[in-house]
């Protein structure tokens, strides 16, 4: 895909989430992973909603600290750098600290994804990331760890990351974990218990129901 191509769809992608309220003020960051062994990343102290063709910095990947063209990227770059060097099919990665999921990740609930269809297909691996301070090598190196795992990760008293082969894909994890921690938000105030389908009934889903194709990860 041409650069110009992928910053539009970066672009749009920024709207989205916050239409969507999955992100606020100019916190969180997003990239995708080029075609030169490289990413894009919406620039440091860029507002997710309203980005530029100019708002984006191409890091590239196998270099220590993703050495940098154009503005300066988010500090992020270590959380981005290390799911593209782990997680070669991976094509776009969100970070972002919706209301919803943050919550969540600041606190020792999980979230099951058994509750409904999109929940099994898009919250099928889910981990927890230890705080650690953001931008900060020891976080890439946490996230670099838990990435051979999951599809979605949890950052501790932080927000969410997510990631996926597809910027599309990765949008609809990002909307419906949001949609599932609110579910279980809501479900415990007003006490109302949600039921978990079977894991042999997820497997089945997951395998035999064509509703898509399961996604293919390491582990």
């Amino acid at each position: 895909m041409k650069l110009l191509e992928l910053k539009k769809q970066l672009q749009e992608t920024g709207k989205f989430m916050m239409e969507y309220d999955l992100a606020w003020g100019n916190s969180g960051n997003i990239s995708a992973k080029t075609e030169d062994n490289s990413f894009l990343i919406t620039a440091s102290g860029t507002y997710l909603g309203d980005l530029d063709a100019e708002d984006f910095a191409q890091c590239s990947l196998g270099v220590s600290g993703g050495s940098s063209f154009g503005p300066k990227p988010s500090k992020e770059v270590p959380m981005h750098q290390a799911i593209y060097e782990t997680r070669p099919e991976i094509g776009a990665v969100l970070h972002a600290s919706p209301l919803y999921s943050t919550l969540i990740a600041s606190s020792k609930h999980d979230i099951p994804a058994g509750w409904f269809v999109e929940g099994m297909y898009y919250l099928e691996k889910i981990e927890r990331v230890p705080y650690a301070h953001p931008g900060s090598i020891e976080l890439g190196e946490l996230v670099r760890e838990k990435a051979k795992n999951a599809n979605i990760l949890l950052l501790e008293n932080h927000g969410v990351l997510v990631y996926d082969t597809s910027i599309r894909e990765a949008k609809m994890a990002l909307q419906t974990l949001e949609m599932a921690c609110r579910m279980y938000i809501i479900s415990r105030s007003s006490g109302i218990a949600l039921q978990e389908l079977p894991e042999n009934v997820i497997q089945s889903f997951l395998h035999d129901s064509g509703y898509k194709p399961r996604r293919k990860w390491e582990n």
